[in-house]
């Protein structure tokens, strides 16, 4: 195990700008995966946001550039602009540091911009392309690109690709690059959609798994049970016991969060929303609102539990519970950061007992609370039975044996016994009474 990056065989260029941005040693991902991307090996990596796989990769790809080549030579790929975005923000950086700006070119491709004028600045060939698989497989097509030169590929949180629909894209690309192209995906989790297309692609990669930390000490779990009421309804009692700095509210897929953005509008609630089904224009206008403080409650998909960094949310609630463990890591990850305390509330199902039995063997401790007029209650945990308390005496039991039962059922048959048994165990009691007496 490489535990210092000096040991990493990386050039000296390379080892400064690690200097330069305070790296003191790599972190278990990067001591993984380093030293094979370095010798041209595909890798599939699962970590999750804050374990540092984007210098994973961006490290030992800066290492291999041949600045004397004016081409294409690494794409990195991401589901959203934003998380695209990112990335090339940390490649340009890395460039800044290693003072070679007039040398190493990179170029940020993602739709809501001037196309013509992208178009326009790749008559010169970037060596590294950095953006979101759509708007890039565009430019390809219409030829002012090309990528059949590029060594390397990067697909950054490829379920999240997958799942706003993507991963189509990102084949179509992989189809015009080398065949013998090393790939390199990143990934929450694998699902199975995600294998066949790896077997499409990939020869005996190395697979690297970084088990989820969970979430912070300083991050309270509470769940709620839903029983029949409607999520709006929870999440507004929810509201009136908390004054969040800033709430993200999750549910499972775009229609979801549409519906109940809508309800907890109708019931006041200053809510925004983001989801991958918006468009470009009106994504922009609502990440904008949101970094102006303009909502106190956002209602998001899993989008923005890795596709964007939200600022200073003080709570998670969880309208719907996610399938996978990692998704509600990944989800409440969005609190309790930097030291900041933080509160995730989650309303859960019956259909929910299993993902919240896997994190409490993971070591998470849930907190069961119910919610209303104001306030929090305690309520019991889904494990504990409702037992009825063994009060049942003989003289209820013997009422039960002498009540008659009726030959044909009619409605309201049960309520009829019922009366019945409770006359005849008065009869009974006044009866064992007056024996006493």
């Amino acid at each position: 195990m490489n535990n210092s990056f000096g040991n990493m065989m990386l050039h000296p260029l390379m080892l400064d700008v690690i200097k330069k941005l305070e790296f003191q040693k790599p972190t278990e991902i990067q001591q993984k995966v380093i030293p094979s991307v370095l010798k041209g090996k595909s890798v599939i990596g699962q970590s999750q946001t804050g374990s540092g796989k984007t210098h994973a990769f961006l490290l030992p790809l800066f290492n291999q550039l041949d600045e004397n080549l004016h081409e294409v030579q690494y794409v990195i790929t991401a589901p959203t602009r934003e998380l695209a975005t990112q990335l090339y923000n940390e490649v340009k950086k890395i460039i800044k540091l290693a003072n070679k700006e007039q040398v190493w070119k990179a170029k940020l491709l993602v739709g809501g911009t001037d196309k013509q004028k992208m178009m326009e600045k790749l008559k010169e060939p970037p060596h590294f392309i950095v953006g979101t698989p759509g708007r890039i497989l565009d430019l390809v097509k219409n030829e002012a690109l090309s990528i059949f030169s590029s060594k390397a590929f990067v697909i950054d949180e490829a379920d999240l690709m997958l799942d706003l629909g993507f991963i189509d894209d990102v084949d179509q690309l992989l189809v015009r690059c080398k065949p013998e192209i090393q790939l390199m995906v990143f990934s929450a989790t694998i699902p199975q959609r995600l294998e066949h297309f790896f077997k499409k692609y990939l020869e005996n990669p190395l697979h690297v798994k970084i088990a989820n930390e969970l979430s912070p000490e300083s991050m309270e779990h509470r769940l709620i049970a839903v029983k029949h009421r409607d999520e709006a309804s929870i999440i507004y009692e929810i509201s009136q016991t908390i004054n969040p700095y800033l709430a993200i509210i999750f549910t499972n897929g775009k229609e979801n969060a549409n519906s109940l953005h809508a309800d907890l509008l109708e019931k006041g609630l200053n809510v925004g929303l983001i989801h991958g089904g918006l468009t470009p224009r009106e994504r922009k206008r609502a990440l904008k609102e949101i970094q102006d403080l303009r909502y106190q409650y956002i209602v998001a998909t899993d989008l923005a539990s890795r596709g964007i960094d939200i600022k200073g949310v003080s709570h998670v609630i969880n309208a719907q519970l996610p399938k996978e463990e990692e998704f509600y890591i990944h989800r409440v990850g969005r609190t309790a950061r930097a030291g900041m305390e933080g509160t995730a509330v989650s309303l859960y199902r019956e259909e929910d007992i299993k993902l919240i039995e896997k994190l409490e063997q993971k070591g998470l401790q849930f907190v069961f609370y119910d919610v209303g007029n104001g306030e929090w209650k305690d309520a019991k945990a889904w494990n504990e039975r409702n037992l009825r308390p063994k009060t049942t005496t003989t003289i209820e039991k013997e009422a039960w044996k002498q009540v008659k039962k009726p030959k044909q059922v009619k409605p309201g048959y049960k309520k009829k016994m019922k009366k019945q048994q409770e006359a005849i165990k008065r009869k009974l009691t006044k009866q064992s009474r007056q024996k006493k007496k």
